[in-house]
């Protein structure tokens, strides 16, 4: 049930807030810069294998450590260099290959992804901790 809980905290948060910087901000500065290249409409298979998948990762790598440590501070910190890690692949990536793709893209995305996977992680975390017994210390 904890990590259930997990879960879904993390992919309320994540959707919510991701989705929130997707329309408000990213769209219009993704478009300014690489115009014809967007789609009209995202592939939602796609989508939804990389937030699956992603919650996962945030789940396994940040919410299980601090869950063993006791402290949202790990929750945090590990999901905040996973989120940096993460987007920091994919921004680069692209930034080395397209023309088109610039330095403000590489910092928003890297700083989005530590800020938004730090969020989750600690939002999950909490949540999971919520109505539990805390775990023993080895």
């Amino acid at each position: 049930m904890t990590y259930l809980k997990a879960f879904v905290t993390a992919t309320i948060v994540f959707l919510v807030v991701d989705i929130a910087w997707i329309v408000l901000v990213v769209t219009p500065e993704y478009k300014a810069a690489l115009g014809s290249l967007i789609q009209e409409s995202p592939s939602i298979a796609a989508a939804v294998l990389f937030y699956v998948g992603y919650i996962l990762g945030i789940l396994y790598f940040a919410v299980r450590p601090a869950l063993d440590a006791g402290r949202a501070g790990v929750a945090a910190l590990n999901g905040a260099l996973l989120g940096a890690l993460a987007y920091g692949t994919y921004t680069l990536t692209n930034y080395a290959i397209f023309a088109a793709w610039n330095l403000t893209l590489v910092l928003s995305d890297i700083a989005w992804g530590a800020f938004l996977t730090a969020l989750t992680a600690a939002a999950a975390y909490l949540a999971a901790r919520t109505g539990s017994q805390p775990r023993a210390q080895a």
